[in-house]
């Protein structure tokens, strides 16, 4: 029997800013194989540890709209002032690939790219309360007091969207939430309608 993997799964993540959902996108790709994670660009500065290429691909808002012009861009859109977006070229050379891509981006990039991906899996992450999501953004010490308020705005307005998405996920302890993340990538690879088995001397449908 030859198992024949199809094209790539895009695998959306989305939540609140302070809910984790950077470091269980960064701690899965060490443990699930073969997964593309596309590196998204922004206009913002980076943080404290942040590299440009490997955390986001730093730009200026000239440039970011420039590429935007050029169409560059499978999605974008604006989140607390800075614009972040997902180059195309790269997105969709991985899944032609066969290549799981797994994304990180805000709700409303993620409705973007349902519409021009609509096989795509997404999954929401939450903090157990908005009390520990602004504990978690203040222990950050990387936003002033008044970005913090517009961000737990902002995660007001992300958390209704949930049922938007395919999974959800508690993120109460990063290994249980990673393990869950993990779990899900894993399960897609096995869904029948993703795949196509080849036995030598029998005819299986598809």
């Amino acid at each position: 029997m030859e198992l024949i993997k199809r094209r790539g799964t895009l695998v959306v993540v989305s939540a609140p800013s302070g809910a984790g959902k950077t470091t269980l996108c960064h701690e899965v790709r060490s443990i699930v194989p073969d997964l593309f994670y596309s590196v998204s660009y922004t206009t913002r500065a980076p943080r404290s540890g942040e590299r440009t290429g490997r955390d986001f691909h730093f730009v200026t808002e000239r440039e970011f709209t420039a590429m935007r012009e050029r169409d560059e861009f499978a999605e974008w859109a604006q989140v607390h002032g800075h614009l972040y977006a997902t180059p195309a070229r790269a997105l969709e050379g991985a899944l032609s690939r066969g290549l799981d891509v797994l994304l990180d981006i805000d709700t409303h990039g993620a409705r973007q790219l349902r519409q021009r991906y609509p096989a795509a899996v997404s999954v929401f992450i939450m903090a157990p309360s908005l009390a520990e999501l602004d504990a978690r953004l203040r222990e950050r010490k990387s936003d002033a007091p008044g970005e913090i308020a517009r961000r737990l705005a902002r995660a007001r307005e992300e958390i209704a969207a949930w049922r938007e998405y395919h999974y959800l996920i508690i993120n109460r302890d990063v290994k249980d939430a990673v393990d869950q993340l993990a779990t899900i990538i894993q399960a897609e690879r096995c869904r029948t309608s993703r795949l196509t088995l080849r036995f030598p001397d029998v005819e299986v449908p598809e």
